[in-house]
């Protein structure tokens, strides 16, 4: 069977988790890695002594035969590196956020169309057998007509990220792009069924007097289509990492939850239950979940997808990602301006 090669551009503390995930499934081959530093070069090499390791990602795209490039960046460096490999002719999966603008994340989606190249978001909760349980429960029709969608995180400050990019507001964007996308991707999927989102009015705060714009507190009901609506939540004023996720509709319930000491816990904890109107039951969860294990769920999907084995339904594609920036970018815009931001307004080209 044919062996999908990677390329994997990043190799920060996210990107060697990437790393692992491409070295441990079956199919797939971690051809080449390219880091900035010397020093994490280094450690790249020595941790993966097969694969090629490169300080300039340009490098790694002019020299190896490649089927996908994995890129795991900083948030400001995505349009420049995802359009090298899309132009270079190889498929992408990139982390979140796709871009910073509407405009990057357009170009990239023409540019994904005019390869005919898969692009791919890594929003991984898509993959989870928690959270996608109670997608596939919501659309066999669980709770009826799904009408509240309540995404809550409880965790820990972010962490800095290489050189401090994740606190510098010109290379971040801002922090609602940072975690709470995946909530807004995540709500967006399990109101599929009702449209897509018309509205967003956000709130926000932070503890931090120097540096007010991150903002550690952060509220948003998205409004969708005949009525329905989401409330994503998120602290980082708190402790350890803990993620709700309640939705009620016309003819039921179902309550998630996942808890862990850090976001990339081996050992969680997490539940979901459903309600049918009249009596609460356990839904048995046997996969562990956890963004860790996602992403090998994740890695082993686009290996099935160069093969063409098997569709890409869980894989969040380019549209997909541009959705969630686009309610992120929104979401600051309101919490800036005290207002509600009208979707159809805020997508207008040039809105952004």
């Amino acid at each position: 069977m044919t062996v999908v090669r990677f390329g994997l551009i990043g190799y920060g503390a996210w990107g060697s988790f990437h790393a692992r995930a491409i070295a441990k499934t079956p199919g797939a081959e971690l051809v080449a890695i390219a880091a900035r530093s010397a020093a994490t070069c280094q450690t790249a090499r020595e941790a993966f002594p097969a694969a090629h390791v490169y300080d300039d990602y340009r490098a790694l795209l002019d020299r190896e035969q490649l089927d996908v490039v994995d890129v795991v960046l900083p948030s400001h460096l995505h349009h420049e590196v995802a359009a090298a490999v899309l132009s270079s002719g190889r498929r992408l999966l990139m982390e979140k956020p796709m871009a910073l603008t509407l405009a990057d994340c357009d170009h990239l989606i023409e540019l994904a169309a005019s390869k005919n190249r898969l692009l791919a978001i890594g929003h991984e909760l898509r993959l989870s057998s928690l959270w996608g349980t109670a997608k596939e429960m919501i659309a066999a029709g669980a709770v009826g007509t799904p009408l509240y969608v309540l995404i809550e995180l409880w965790r820990r400050p972010y962490r800095l990220g290489s050189d401090g990019w994740r606190y510098d507001i010109g290379r971040v964007g801002n922090w609602i792009l940072e975690e709470p996308i995946h909530f807004f991707d995540l709500a967006r999927w399990y109101l599929a069924r009702q449209g897509e989102p018309v509205s967003i009015y956000a709130r926000a705060n932070s503890k931090q007097s120097a540096h007010p714009e991150l903002q550690d507190n952060f509220s948003a009901i998205v409004g969708f289509p005949n009525g329905a609506y989401a409330v994503i939540a998120q602290t980082l004023a708190a402790y350890e990492h803990h993620q709700t996720v309640k939705v009620t509709g016309t003819g039921g319930a179902l309550w998630a939850s996942w808890s862990g000491a850090m976001d990339r816990t081996l050992h969680p904890t997490f539940s979901l239950k459903h309600f049918d109107g009249a009596t609460a039951t356990e839904v048995p969860i046997t996969k562990i979940t956890g963004e860790v294990f996602e992403l090998e769920d994740e890695i082993a999907m686009m290996v099935a997808a160069v093969r063409g084995d098997q569709g890409l339904s869980s894989l969040a594609s380019g549209a997909d990602g541009r959705w969630s920036v686009a309610m992120c970018l929104a979401a600051q815009r309101s919490v800036d301006t005290g207002t509600v931001v009208r979707m159809d307004e805020f997508l207008r080209p040039g809105k952004d």
